[in-house]
């Protein structure tokens, strides 16, 4: 690219961000109401995805005048006013014949998108100054836990540029946004997701250098201060967004959106189930958003005891993963202060880490259920759904050896089944429930069994997941977002869409896998 187009290029991507980042809601609300309550798509994201033709003030006006014509039909308003999305992989056909390592290189191409890709008058996409990956089907902008593990793949790839292009990006939306968004939406801009951006610096310094976390640092720390704000002037007992002072004076931290109103890529859905909740709508509203801040969306883990969505309650549960990942973010943030010889913010951060350790053992540890759980604020007691997040202790080495071996011992009696290890013990109906498997959660148990001595049960686990992966796309022909682990003859269900392909996780996790425990496809 020569110079020019490149300055050209820069210019219009810093106007797209200094410009309001206002969503379809804001932008054409009777308009949005309209197309979403009357579900004119089957997909409730089709439309907040699409981009509007005309100024959507202009839009909104037409409509309005337009809506009490005789014969007039939504739909055909909708689709001669806007440039409705297409699926990640729209026009891509696998060739199984040619094998699956020949697939997974050829969908880093299909799935990656071009900075240009995010550049464009009202669209609700968020710009990124490099090149990314979506993770595929209905999910056509990046996502932020998703991409870690997609940059698992990435690495055994050889496309280490890739990831380095991805954590910028991630450092670009916190230096904008001062956290990174669930995905770069404009309706996304009231939450984050699992803060996985240590992980990826980690990930990212193995391949450059201990110069990796002194370059991003800055945005780490801004990160760490997103999920800690106001946590210094709680009482014992309260909460602040996503901050929580136990009785004990410790801080844990819990998954929070700062809408209380229906999701856009779901409004229908949201609304329907508000009217069938005891809850007032903007507290259903919170707990639902925050519920997929968690990217478990969704599951019985959040749900109060009538075991469904209209009881869901995220924001009184302080999540064991949640706190593991700003664990995590912690030691990072020390190590970088290490390497820059600033010793007291060093130490002042390993404190902040032991602290949260401490804290995550006394609360999460359940040894009646010999298991890590959440929290449950309002009970002020150990949660009583046991899941999969159980592993993340393992992961970053928080366990002790004991808790490990019960941990372990309850993965192979409960969680594991013919295709890998299942999310929940429970049939709701929901994809974050039994019988489904991810691949996210399939490489962190694995690891965490490996971290802790238990070679034996994480070969396992990877064998049959690897083994599923390879022979739904040997009849399929394709990678899927999750997997029907107790019935490997079915594919995955549940949730509020069908099972998507591409898929940016499941490859990453795959062809990590294959190489760790040396797995032919």
């Amino acid at each position: 690219m020569s110079r020019f187009p490149l300055l050209c290029l820069l210019l219009l991507l810093t106007a797209r961000a200094a410009c309001a980042q206002t969503s379809p809601r804001q932008l054409y609300p009777a308009l949005f109401e309209a197309v979403q309550l009357g579900r004119v798509f089957a997909d409730g994201k089709t439309f907040v995805d699409a981009r509007a033709r005309r100024n959507p003030a202009e839009l909104e006006r037409l409509y309005l005048q337009q809506r009490q014509q005789p014969g007039f039909d939504l739909k055909r308003f909708v689709e001669a006013n806007f440039e409705l999305p297409a699926a990640a992989t729209a026009g891509y056909r696998s060739h199984p014949a040619a094998g699956l390592r020949h697939h997974l290189d050829t969908l880093w191409t299909v799935l990656t998108r071009q900075p240009q890709d995010s550049v464009g008058r009202y669209s609700s996409l968020l710009p990124l100054p490099r090149p990314y990956v979506v993770p595929g089907g209905r999910f056509r902008e990046v996502y932020y836990w998703d991409s870690y593990f997609t940059m698992l793949g990435l690495r055994e790839s050889g496309r280490v540029d890739l990831i380095r292009g991805m954590v910028d990006n991630f450092a670009s939306l916190i230096d904008r946004q001062g956290f990174i968004p669930n995905g770069n939406r404009t309706y996304y801009l009231t939450r984050s997701q699992p803060p996985f951006f240590s992980q990826m610096v980690e990930l990212l310094t193995q391949a450059q250098g201990d110069s990796v976390r002194r370059r991003y640092q800055p945005r780490l720390l801004r990160e760490y201060q997103y999920w800690m704000a106001g946590a210094d002037s709680l009482r014992p007992g309260e909460a602040r967004r996503c901050a929580v002072r136990l009785p004990g004076g410790e801080v844990l931290n819990r998954y929070w959106d700062a809408g209380d109103y229906a999701r856009e890529e779901s409004y229908a859905e949201d609304v329907a189930t508000a009217k069938q909740s005891p809850q007032a709508p903007p507290v259903f509203y919170r707990h639902v958003r925050a519920a997929a801040a968690s990217g478990w969306d969704f599951s019985t883990r959040w749900f109060g005891a009538a075991g469904t969505l209209a009881s869901i309650r995220t924001t009184e549960l302080l999540p064991v993963d949640l706190n593991c990942l700003l664990y995590g973010l912690e030691q990072t943030l020390a190590r970088g202060y290490r390497q820059q010889g600033n010793a007291a913010q060093a130490h002042a951060f390993e404190q902040r880490a032991a602290a949260r350790k401490q804290a995550l053992l006394r609360y999460c540890w359940d040894a009646r259920q010999q298991w890590f759980v959440d929290y449950d604020l309002a009970a002020r007691q150990p949660a009583r759904v046991r899941t999969l997040a159980a592993a993340f202790p393992l992961y970053f080495g928080l366990a002790t050896k004991a808790q490990a071996q019960l941990v372990a011992a309850g993965l192979q009696r409960d969680f594991l089944k013919p295709g890998g290890l299942v999310t929940t013990l429970t049939r709701s109906g929901q994809q974050w429930d039994a019988p489904n498997g991810w691949a996210p959660l399939q490489y962190v148990a694995i690891e965490g069994l490996e971290r802790y001595g238990q070679q034996p049960l994480a070969r396992t686990v990877a064998e049959r997941w690897v083994a599923l992966n390879v022979r739904v796309f040997g009849q399929t022909g394709k990678l899927l977002e999750k997997y029907n682990v107790e019935d490997t003859t079915l594919l995955a269900g549940g949730g509020e869409y069908p099972t998507q392909d591409g898929f940016g996780w499941t490859n990453g996790v795959l062809l990590a896998l294959m190489r760790q425990y040396q797995l032919r496809p």
